[in-house]
């Protein structure tokens, strides 16, 4: 079995100001994760209503059944880059 690490790998916070900036901007990232989760989940019951033909959201931009899906991978496409967008502040 593995020792546990003898020193932890980040240091206290020892100042009012510095866990002040630290919990900002952890609620500023985890806040942007939050709503790429909820942007993923409206976009997915949206792709699954139009798919069983309850909605024809993008009918009055796209004309076609081609468009209208075209547009919904777009959206997609713009939640997942917001989503790399965020995980990466919160990696980095």
């Amino acid at each position: 079995m593995s020792e546990p690490d003898r020193e932890p790998t980040e240091t206290p916070t020892t100042s009012r100001d510095e866990a002040e900036a630290e919990g900002q901007w952890m609620a500023r990232n985890w806040l942007g994760i939050a709503v790429v989760s909820i942007l993923s989940l409206v976009i997915l019951a949206l792709a699954l209503m139009q798919w069983t033909g309850l909605i024809n959201v993008f009918a009055p931009i796209a004309e076609t059944e081609g468009q209208q899906w075209g547009a919904l991978v777009f959206l997609a496409l713009v939640v997942l880059i917001l989503g790399g967008w965020s995980w990466k502040a919160i990696l980095s």
